[in-house]
């Protein structure tokens, strides 16, 4: 469904991502792992057309997403706090999204309501507006919208930081059923192997902006990520 190909970005000459081809099918629970300055953002943004690639393309769904929009309807993010808008509330946040994705107050409604355990009884009818919330509960909130008017496309980037065990634990559980039970295509970025692995099927490790590793998850796979990362850390140390 997503695919990209020789795509690269560069500033002032030096390159921050550089993955010659990556191909993720619809319905897969993928996902990207890396130390900082890895390009695990620089590619969700390239994915999201909110930056522009040096060379090559991505294309969601035969949709060349910085050429057209019409990846849009069907995909949905979020990334960090920027994507809040601050002075609304959580409940007038949910319905401008609503809006914007063809959903009534009662679509909406009937979503949010489904995410009560997840939001802790902290989020919804308080009348507390966005920028006030802690970081927690403004990442809640920006994870169920991202649910809102049910893409085919779901990218979300350090979803799990922020959160408490308990919703971490439930986070988890909604991820898996949207790729398991409803087919949903999953796109995570984390530092946390040991969620990541849990809820991907599949985990591509990015250094320096390459593709170093490219994992089909099964028992074995959190040990060979945490050596990974050793030994990289043995190296620095070296060095």
């Amino acid at each position: 469904m997503i695919y990209t190909k020789d795509l690269s970005k560069s500033y002032s000459g030096t390159t921050v991502l550089n993955i010659e081809a990556l191909s993720i099918p619809k319905g897969q629970s993928f996902g990207l792992v890396g130390n900082n300055g890895a390009g695990k953002t620089t590619y969700f943004s390239l994915l999201l057309d909110l930056i522009k690639p040096s060379t090559g393309n991505v294309t969601n769904n035969s949709i060349v997403v910085d050429q057209s929009e019409d990846w849009k309807p069907f995909t949905s993010s979020f990334i960090d706090e920027s994507f809040l808008i601050g002075y609304l509330t959580p409940d007038e946040y949910f319905y401008f999204i609503g809006d914007l994705r063809g959903q009534n107050k009662a679509d909406v409604d009937a979503l949010t309501s489904q995410f009560e355990d997840f939001f802790n009884g902290e989020i919804l009818g308080k009348k507390k507006y966005l920028r006030d919330l802690s970081k927690g509960n403004q990442k809640k909130v920006g994870i169920v919208a991202a649910l809102i008017g049910n893409p085919e496309v779901i990218i979300l980037d350090e979803p799990f930081a922020n959160l408490d065990p308990t919703t971490q634990i439930r986070l988890k559980k909604i991820l898996k059923d949207l790729a398991e039970k409803q087919g949903v295509t999953i796109l995570i970025s984390s530092h946390d192997l040991m969620h990541i692995t849990d809820v991907c099927e599949r985990i591509v490790v990015l250094e320096k902006g390459d593709i170093v590793k490219d994992l089909e998850t099964n028992p074995t796979t959190l040990k060979e990520l945490e050596a990974h990362f050793a030994s990289n850390m043995n190296v620095a140390q070296e060095e």
